[in-house]
């Protein structure tokens, strides 16, 4: 709970509630099929058969999948950050929800040109590229 009013944003929520909204859903569409069957059958009794054995159980079937589906990418995406930030913490970097942008401590400075066209002993042709042959 401690987590929900957690303003930084440094947990995540969802793991912990993705279960209650899952079973929610599962409520939610087994009331939609018991009023499209009740709805069927108000109307007429071959029609009420046919929400019932077919339309009904597929409707929900492919709502069900296609909510499953999604909560397990969004799932799999905040576990994903989780893992990167623990990740970043083993290397010895700053996680991204600790603080803004900071250089690792064991990046090497970035190369320098040097200012003097004579620097490289009078000569201004570039070195040559150890990878190519």
């Amino acid at each position: 709970m401690k987590s929900l009013f957690d303003l930084d944003f440094r947990q995540f929520i969802t793991p912990s509630i993705i279960k209650i909204v899952y079973i929610l859903i599962m409520v939610l569409l087994a009331i939609g099929y018991l009023g499209l069957v009740i709805t069927g059958f108000m109307a007429d009794a071959m029609l009420g058969f046919l929400m019932l054995l077919i339309v009904g159980p597929l409707v929900s079937l492919v709502y069900l999948v296609l909510v499953r589906a999604s909560l397990e990418s969004l799932l799999a995406q905040i576990r994903t950050a989780e893992n990167t930030t623990e990740l970043v913490r083993l290397a010895g970097g700053i996680p991204p929800a600790d603080g803004g942008y900071r250089p690792h401590p064991g990046n090497p400075p970035a190369p320098q040109q040097p200012q003097d066209p004579t620097a490289n002993g009078g000569n201004n042709t570039p070195p040559a590229n150890p990878y190519q042959k």
